[in-house]
């Protein structure tokens, strides 16, 4: 398989990926996660872990993903809170409330809403 390599600031080092990732969701796609009751639309993702090896380690074993898949950034909420996740495609599923996401920074990252899906901000898009 072909690879190559990112640096990833979040790591603090050299991230070797396969050149070609399949990645199930994409960028504006609202989904929840599978185990922990939070939801939230993505606007970014690595083609493998990519996060530092603290917090892969902070995972408790039993639970913890492969690094070797997608991992996606998510403007994310549940009932008490907003923040930012960073969660395994192994742990993502579509969301079926279909709403949109009431994270405060969606308006900076998004233009609209519609079919399920947030449509990304075209100044943003390269």
């Amino acid at each position: 398989m072909e690879r190559t390599e990112f640096f990833s600031e979040a790591a603090g080092r050299t991230i070797n990926v396969p050149r070609h990732a399949k990645a199930r969701f994409g960028i504006g796609d609202v989904v929840r996660h599978r185990m922990f009751d939070f939801r939230g639309v993505i606007f970014d993702i690595d083609p493998v872990f990519a996060n530092s090896e603290e917090w892969y380690e902070s995972i408790p074993e039993h639970i913890r993903p492969d690094r070797e898949q997608p991992y996606y950034h998510l403007l994310a909420e549940n009932d008490e809170s907003s923040y930012v996740a960073y969660v395994s495609q192994q742990n993502l599923l579509n969301d079926s409330d279909g709403g949109p996401v009431g994270h405060p920074n969606v308006a900076e990252l998004f233009e609209q809403f519609a079919d399920g899906r947030y449509k990304m901000r075209r100044s943003l898009t390269h």
